[in-house]
């Protein structure tokens, strides 16, 4: 259970669920207002979501190995403790603000809104091409709360298993796009893409489906063009 925003509890029901509708209408209100930092800094941002070792930080390592060196990034680490995500991001020299959460299970708007503040110092003169939000581990809670990104991203690793968007539909329900992750590993684990794509085109016909392996490289330079897209768009 969250030690923050409440779910698991099942006494006094309807003063949680009014309280809960309470916190996520002023998450929303701040989360556009983050959206709005975002653009006034130039960044698309995304925000990516998936179960504990699902490889969100090894795609993000290798995805500035493939990027062009002249665009600048910035991540946004969320972790309920430690920075050792953050410390691999800065080892590819790439500017990361950690968020320890302490026991809460997902960032919320509030907290993405002070790391913006600290970000719009760093760049306010260059401004940022791209943001990454790589969210606590989890395919809950994450799901609600919307933190200003552009484009939410889900990801599912093959040891999890293809039944996943069935199990947690909110998550694939309320993202952009949809990366099968540790596609080397098939000859291992009984895993279906064909079940993964099928699940979750039902919950969200528009998502947009990619399979790669960071490791192997596969589906990378996909991932690499679908990301660049947007940049191109950006400057449109």
């Amino acid at each position: 259970m969250c030690d923050t925003c409440g779910c698991g509890l099942t006494s006094q029901k309807r003063e949680v669920v009014s309280l809960n509708e309470s916190l996520l209408r002023e998450n929303d209100r701040v989360a556009k207002k983050n959206l709005e930092h975002f653009n006034n800094l130039g960044a698309f941002t995304l925000n990516l979501i998936s179960s504990p070792g699902a490889g969100k930080t090894t795609l993000l390592e290798k995805t500035f190995e493939y990027m062009p060196k002249d665009l600048k990034f910035a991540v946004i680490e969320g972790d309920i403790e430690t920075e050792r995500d953050a410390e691999r991001i800065r080892q590819k020299g790439v500017h990361a603000i950690q968020i320890t959460t302490g026991g809460a299970c997902h960032l919320d708007a509030n907290l993405i809104h002070g790391a913006i503040h600290s970000l719009s110092h760093k760049f306010k003169e260059d401004g940022l091409d791209m943001v990454f939000i790589e969210n606590v581990g989890n395919l809950v809670c994450p799901a609600t709360f919307y933190l200003g990104e552009h484009k939410r991203v889900v990801m599912l690793s093959v040891p999890e298993g293809s039944d996943k968007p069935a199990k947690y539909p909110k998550a694939f329900l309320t993202s952009d796009v949809f990366i099968i992750t540790k596609v080397d590993l098939l000859p291992y684990f009984d895993f279906s893409i064909d079940e993964a794509r099928k699940l979750a085109l039902s919950i969200n016909p528009k998502l947009k489906i990619f399979e790669l392996s960071a490791v192997s490289g596969k589906g990378m330079e996909e991932w690499i063009d679908f990301l660049l897209g947007f940049l191109e768009k950006k400057k449109d």
